[in-house]
């Protein structure tokens, strides 16, 4: 949604809000699942019984496919590979460990040149993505990739905890379903087209969590999905009487007091997954615990730790040794597990998760990185909080930025958190850490500045 439409909608009453996402739903759902769907659920449940041997196949045969393909239909590619042989450089292809690793910066900055030559991008859907990296990201999706993925969503991440897409479902997520300078309910959307509630992670605080709980229980909602710091902060106030059968976290590490306070607040299980727009690498948890690997969705290697994955469903704009940005341990590639599903483990996920930023009225903002969804001239930024009611955008301006793109970028700060002081300082080079990654966000509060807003929930919570 472009911003002026954006602006719209937000003028809108909440009942036209809601007609609105739901006329949208409808169209992802047409676009998600189709009469394939439910036989691509059966056959990725069957292949969890496979046998190492078996997999090993059919990930070979996969891979071979696609780099055939990427170093003869995809422009980018291709052009190395000319590149490397015009050098005398004969490596063949055909095995991976020849191919150079690819950062986001060279996806960003080549990204219709990663598109196969005999697919036309005005054909497929673009998915914008930042990740945790504050680098925006275009992709490129046939129906055929897009329909695979989510039903191995369905038999991953809903099959396994006894869940359907046609269950009443809520999520906790990054969309600006609610202008941030609203004050009084509702802080969400209902979407018909996907039985979804799309709940406002902007707006939770220890003022507007009981509206959010009534919201929760009056759509009778079986499950949610969200942002651990969201779940967490909403779990403050719940009760544990909500209905739900379970609760899923996404886009950031689960750490363990969360996951404590999610379950005891919600009074259900709560199940970790892990996964990227850029659908080169999956997990999800069992119900014993391990996070098992999704193989059909990339061969996966660690570069002094970082995770480095060749996606296997997107031969169309194939990612072959995509630096994911994050840093992993991969697990056994022969589980043991109780669950008897014989998919690889993910040790651990180390580096991926972003601070949470604070509002003078105790609301937490736990993922600011949609800001970098937008279409704004800007090579990376960071967002950093010195002040409840200031904030730092760090950023590497591209071409064509612009005062009206600085505008833009303050007010899609200010969208989410409120009427802040937004200083802008562009930089050649957003600071690296010691391993050269970088945060999205933040949060440089004091320790007694910390202390006092985080009170705000505590005294919310025993005053109710």
């Amino acid at each position: 949604m472009n911003d002026a439409i954006l602006r719209v909608y937000h003028r809108m009453p909440p009942a036209m809000r809601s007609l609105i996402a739901s006329a949208r739903g409808y169209r992802l759902r047409r676009m998600r699942y189709g009469p394939e769907t439910d036989t691509l659920v059966e056959q990725a449940i069957e292949r969890e019984r496979w046998t190492p041997e078996r997999w090993r196949k059919y990930r070979e045969d996969r891979l071979a496919f696609l780099l055939h393909r990427a170093a003869t239909k995809v422009p980018y590619y291709r052009e190395q590979w000319t590149e490397r042989r015009r050098r005398g450089d004969n490596a063949s292809w055909e095995v991976l460990a020849n191919w150079p690793i690819l950062t986001k910066d060279a996806v960003r900055q080549n990204a219709r040149a990663l598109v196969a030559e005999d697919c036309d991008p005005n054909r497929m859907t673009c998915e914008h993505t930042s990740g945790t990296s504050g680098k925006p990201l275009d992709l490129w999706l046939n129906a055929s990739t897009i329909r695979a993925w989510y039903a191995l969503f369905e038999a991953r991440c809903r099959r396994w905890y006894g869940l359907s897409r046609h269950d009443r479902w809520g999520i906790l997520g990054g969309q600006l379903v609610a202008p941030a300078s609203q004050s009084t309910p509702p802080y969400w959307v209902w979407n018909a087209g996907l039985n979804q509630l799309y709940l406002s992670v902007y707006h939770i605080s220890p003022r507007t969590a009981a509206s959010y709980l009534d919201a929760i229980r009056a759509h009778k909602l079986r499950y949610l999905v969200g942002y651990p710091s969201a779940l967490d902060a909403l779990a403050e106030a719940a009760g544990g009487d909500l209905g739900l059968t379970a609760v899923i976290t996404n886009a950031e590490p689960l750490l363990p007091f969360q996951r404590e306070k999610i379950e005891r607040g919600f009074g259900c299980p709560v199940y970790e997954t892990y996964g990227m727009s850029e659908i080169v690498a999956a997990a999800s948890q069992c119900e014993h615990g391990a996070m098992h690997i999704w193989p059909e969705a990339g061969v996966l290697e660690t570069v002094d730790g970082n995770l480095i994955s060749t996606g296997l469903m997107n031969p169309d704009m194939p990612l072959i040794r995509y630096s994911t940005g994050d840093r992993v341990l991969l697990g056994e590639e022969r589980p043991s597990c109780p669950c008897g599903r014989m998919l690889p483990m993910l040790g651990k996920i180390d580096g991926r998760a972003d601070d949470v930023l604070y509002t003078a009225d105790g609301r937490r903002i736990g993922r600011l990185d949609p800001i970098f969804k937008a279409s704004l001239p800007i090579h990376e930024a960071q967002i950093v909080q010195e002040a409840l009611d200031r904030v730092r955008v760090i950023y590497v301006p591209d071409r064509g930025f612009t005062p009206e793109s600085a505008a833009d970028l303050t007010r899609l700060v200010r969208d989410r958190m409120g009427p802040i002081e937004v200083v802008l300082e562009p930089v050649e080079r957003v600071p690296r850490s010691a391993n050269g990654k970088f945060r999205a966000v933040v949060c440089q509060l004091p320790p007694e500045v910390l202390e006092k807003v985080r009170s705000i929930g505590s005294e919310a919570h025993a005053a109710r």
